[in-house]
């Protein structure tokens, strides 16, 4: 049985987390490839996929199909993929 996550202070935990691995991941890429051109590429990546989501999950549901929500990624790309 599937079952969302409910406990507000599980979903700050959540977010917690996330962001300790973004943040940690990000400064390892950094000590192993230092410089200037890694932050920049690092930072532009981080940032389409950010846009990527926020397209995938606000602007589809607010603009383009109010009609369909999402659950997640899988259900964007089945959404996506019928939509072709």
């Amino acid at each position: 049985m599937k079952r969302d996550l409910q406990d507000p202070r599980l979903m700050w935990l959540k977010a917690v987390l996330l962001l300790c691995i973004g943040l940690i991941a990000g400064a390892l890429i950094l000590v192993e490839s230092p410089g200037l051109r890694t932050l920049a590429l690092l930072v532009l990546c981080v940032w389409g996929f950010c846009r990527a989501y926020y397209f995938a999950f606000y602007v589809i549901q607010n603009y383009i199909d109010p009609q369909y929500r999402f659950a997640g990624l899988l259900d964007f790309l089945r959404y996506w993929m019928r939509r072709k």
